[in-house]
């Protein structure tokens, strides 16, 4: 079912109320998501991206009931990722020699994948394409934000910034404008997807959000592929992306651990009774990695000041899960944060040590060589480990 966006300009996508996981099991998505496709219905008719490969031939039955086929002038693919361009194959069964606008590399991405030759249309920032009615569409590569191939497509006239990943979150809703839902949901997912997906990039973001201010386009409408668009204060999120990509922090420090027999979490908890006492107006949050969803922990590391991160010591390592966790904070390319490890450990007593070595090199800055504590806790060694909390507060 299309929905307008305005005047001749429609949605024409898929909400999906139940995933739960996405690149594979990579991405938490609670709250399902949606595949934002858009179909502009004026002199020339345009298709804006697809959705998901799954509903493929749903999508393109959809749209058979909209309008012919045939009537398709053009074809603008800003993504090649599947969940952009997953029913490209379907659609082009019935309009193979329909013109498709997308960049060099988003050629090779739909070739790699699909070993199609269709009638690619090579695209670079500022160039622009005639669709009638004193309308363009302007080009905007957006390479590495968060694919290589990735573009934005601005519609003179009416607007609009169909912006592909940048800006959006995974929130199924069947109420499509931002100012339709909850600001807290939107909001907390909008995070959510930035500091997982976009963050990595975030110096290739800044320069990017510059370039676009330099270009002084009026955006009236943010048009996304992924969750809700923004047309109530649509800069609201620019603005965001513009604070979230700059370094950005909260007053929190962030307790993360993993435990066999309970000692390692007493330690997190002493920890952060330490950190409470010192410092009152900090906020401390303690995390069971093991019982946590990942993406959401990933987040709780983007806003933190520091990560405090502890593990036992098994087979002279950390627990295996604490490190396929730490790999992924590395892969966040996280920046200007602080850290430190802490364990408990019967014999040898590694873990610290080698989660320190491994937040180095995730760019954290390492406060001191860490807290182990040989056994489980007594009197004495509770009180040493509220000190260390203590410590760190200070450190923040």
């Amino acid at each position: 079912m299309k929905k307008l966006i305005k005047n001749d300009i429609y949605w024409v996508g898929k909400i999906d109320w139940e995933l739960r996981r996405f690149h594979g099991e990579e991405l938490s998505t609670h709250k399902g998501s949606s595949y934002n496709s858009y179909l502009i219905k004026g002199e020339k008719t345009v298709l804006i991206d697809t959705v998901w490969l799954p509903y493929a031939k749903e999508f393109v039955e959809n749209l058979k009931s909209e309008i012919d086929l045939n009537s398709i002038d053009y074809i603008i693919v800003n993504h090649g990722e599947v969940d952009h361009s997953g029913s490209l194959v379907e659609l082009m069964k019935y309009i193979p020699n329909t013109p498709i606008y997308c960049t060099a590399n988003a050629v090779k991405s739909l070739k790699g994948q699909y070993h199609q030759d269709w009638n690619f249309h090579i695209v670079k920032t500022g160039d622009k394409l005639d669709i009638g009615n004193g309308r363009e569409l302007m080009f905007i590569e957006m390479a590495m934000l968060h694919w290589p191939d990735s573009m934005a497509t601005y519609l003179t006239k009416d607007n609009i910034l169909f912006s592909n990943d940048t800006f959006g979150q995974h929130l199924a809703s069947d109420r499509l404008f931002n100012d339709l839902v909850d600001k807290c949901d939107l909001m907390s997912e909008a995070m959510k997807y930035y500091a997982n997906i976009i963050n990595p990039y975030a110096a290739i973001l800044k320069k990017k959000l510059n370039e676009i201010a330099s270009f002084n386009l009026p955006i009236e409408i943010i048009a996304t592929s992924h969750g809700i668009i923004w047309r109530d204060r649509p800069m609201e999120i620019i603005e965001k992306y513009t604070e979230w990509c700059s370094d950005y922090q909260e007053n929190q420090v962030s307790i993360i651990y993993d435990t066999m027999w309970n000692g390692t979490k007493t330690l997190a908890e002493k920890i952060a009774e330490g950190i409470s006492l010192e410092n009152p107006d900090l906020k401390v949050k303690v995390f069971n990695r093991a019982r946590c969803d990942e993406s959401d922990l990933i987040v709780e590391t983007f806003k933190s000041k520091m990560i405090v991160i502890g593990s036992p010591t098994v087979g002279n390592n950390m627990i295996h899960g604490m490190a396929g966790f730490l790999n992924l904070v590395k892969e966040a390319k996280f920046r200007n944060k602080k850290a430190v490890a802490f364990g408990c450990y019967g014999w040898s007593g590694e873990a610290v040590k080698i989660i320190n070595e491994m937040l180095r090199s995730a760019n954290f800055e390492v406060i001191s060589d860490g807290f182990r504590n040989q056994w489980n806790l007594d009197a004495t060694t509770e009180e040493l480990a509220i000190e260390f909390g203590k410590q760190i507060a200070k450190e923040v």
